[in-house]
């Protein structure tokens, strides 16, 4: 299960950290298996997917089933836009009835199944939200599917190139243009926590799309599966630091290829990526340009309290209630700040989870304070985005998109500007792309239609608005 470092700590209006605003979710017997010897449901097997409709706008939900050989349906839940990717979800059935528990989120949904297996009606329902909501049925895919495609008109390769500060061997895919070369070249950074080549979230791949989409028009891509994930060796990173030696690695293999324009290689990072690649633009050997997709531009203390009151004002939640969820989650922070001792702090924050949701059983608050006071939370915390950019003196193309409800476009980019021409660096470009969210999908209204279904696209005017930044680069 691929899990975001963070997004624990800020979906579904940090319930999970126990920041529940009207109190402990609604009573009643938590599911604890599956009937699956239930002949009034059709089967389930396959993907329900529906709007979780917020003030201000909706959130896809998906819902996963497959039907083990015992029965029992396994059940895991998807929010693309909250980054929540395989949450573990307990499933009963009883007549033509589902109901559904993510208990990490302390979320749950019951619905009725139509007779044709098609829609499943009924409520989603958190502390202190209750909306009504409709899934839809769509099969999964074939597992004898290989994602079978036209041959691209650009030549791919299996790329594996090592980062001896880490001893680590990255595994990848570089794609090169037709033609003779030299190519102009970026490497991709994936967002937080472990991530494949693709940046896969759900079954949305926004690097490999736009890996498509640069190579078809003459830049040479390589993107790699993040330490310990896919084909790459080695543990994943624990702090935006280490992770800056896994760039430069990549942007060394490109130095070795005949094919690369070594006085036009970049890189292109999403959400903490585009961190890492300034730190990189920051060290020796720097890149020839950035490009920032939603990189944070506060520190991680600061991100983590605005993500939470903006999920918050999303769900509708009054000012007064935000302001006091606000509160609690400053001084767990601040508790996590002053208390090095790092059992005394677990044991402080799980008892301060407890308090503030009831809700949440002993082993989950248990499992958050361990990950709250975990290296990597401690270093994110403390980290400030803008202290090494004075050394950046690199082009630089800041975006990020105004329905970004994980890093704000108007809080993070004013910083990372700022940071930046404090070295007179004069070629800094700073653009915000109206209705795009973290993941760089546009309005849903603008999503392709495929087989019958709306499918998320990487936006095609955040597509061209980097394709056309790093031409000009390779113009001066």
């Amino acid at each position: 299960m691929k899990i975001n470092t963070f997004r624990v700590f800020y979906i579904f209006g940090a319930l999970l950290a126990g920041l529940a605003l009207t109190g402990p979710a609604q009573a009643g017997p938590r599911p604890q298996s599956v009937s699956a010897h239930v002949a009034d449901v059709p089967p389930l097997d396959g993907l329900w997917k529906g709007p979780l409709k917020v003030p201000g706008g909706q959130l896809e939900v998906i819902f996963r089933f497959v039907k083990l050989t015992g029965g029992e349906y396994f059940c895991t839940l998807d929010v693309p836009l909250q980054k929540v990717s395989r949450m573990n979800v307990k499933t009963e059935i009883k007549g033509d009835t589902v109901r559904l528990y993510a208990e990490e989120a302390a979320t749950r949904f019951a619905g009725r199944v139509s007779a044709d297996g098609k829609q499943m009606v009924g409520t989603w329902q958190s502390p202190g939200f209750k909306v009504p909501m409709t899934l839809a049925f769509s099969a999964l895919p074939a597992m004898n599917d290989k994602k079978v495609r036209l041959t691209p008109p650009y030549r791919e390769e299996e790329a594996t190139f090592s980062n001896l500060a880490v001893n680590a061997r990255l595994s990848g895919m570089l794609t090169i243009p037709a033609g003779p070369g030299p190519f102009p070249a970026v490497v991709l950074l994936s967002d937080s926590g472990p991530h494949d080549r693709d940046g896969t979230v759900g079954d949305f791949a926004p690097l490999g799309q736009l890996a498509d989409y640069l190579t078809r028009r003459g830049i040479a891509v390589l993107r790699f599966d993040d330490r310990g994930v896919g084909k790459s060796g080695g543990t994943p990173a624990q702090t935006t630091a280490d992770l800056v030696s896994d760039a430069q690695a990549g942007l060394n293999y490109l130095r070795t290829r005949p094919e690369i324009d070594l006085s036009h290689l970049g890189l292109v990072g999403h959400g903490e990526g585009g961190n890492v690649a300034l730190l990189a633009a920051a060290q020796p050997l720097p890149p020839s340009f950035v490009v920032t997709l939603a990189a944070y531009g506060l520190p991680g203390r600061d991100i983590v309290v605005q993500q939470q009151a903006t999920t918050l004002r999303t769900l509708g939640t009054d000012a007064a209630q935000i302001e006091a969820a606000t509160k609690r989650q400053q001084a767990m922070l601040e508790i996590i700040r002053q208390t090095t001792d790092n059992a005394q702090a677990q044991a402080i924050v799980a008892n301060m989870l407890k308090q503030n949701n009831s809700a949440i059983d002993n082993a989950t608050a248990q499992a958050s304070a361990a990950e709250m006071t975990s290296p990597r939370y401690r270093y994110f915390l403390a980290f400030n985005p803008v202290e090494k950019l004075a050394a950046v003196n690199c082009p630089v193309l800041l975006l990020n998109g105004t329905s970004d409800l994980t890093i704000n476009a108007d809080a993070n980019m004013g910083p990372l500007e700022k940071g930046l021409k404090s070295s007179k660096n004069k070629s800094v470009t700073v653009r915000k792309l109206i209705g795009v969210n973290h993941l760089f999908q546009p309005d849903p209204t603008k999503w392709p239609i495929i087989n019958g279904q709306p499918q998320p696209n990487f936006a095609p005017e955040a597509e061209e608005a980097i394709r056309e930044w790093i031409v000009a680069q390779t113009k001066k």
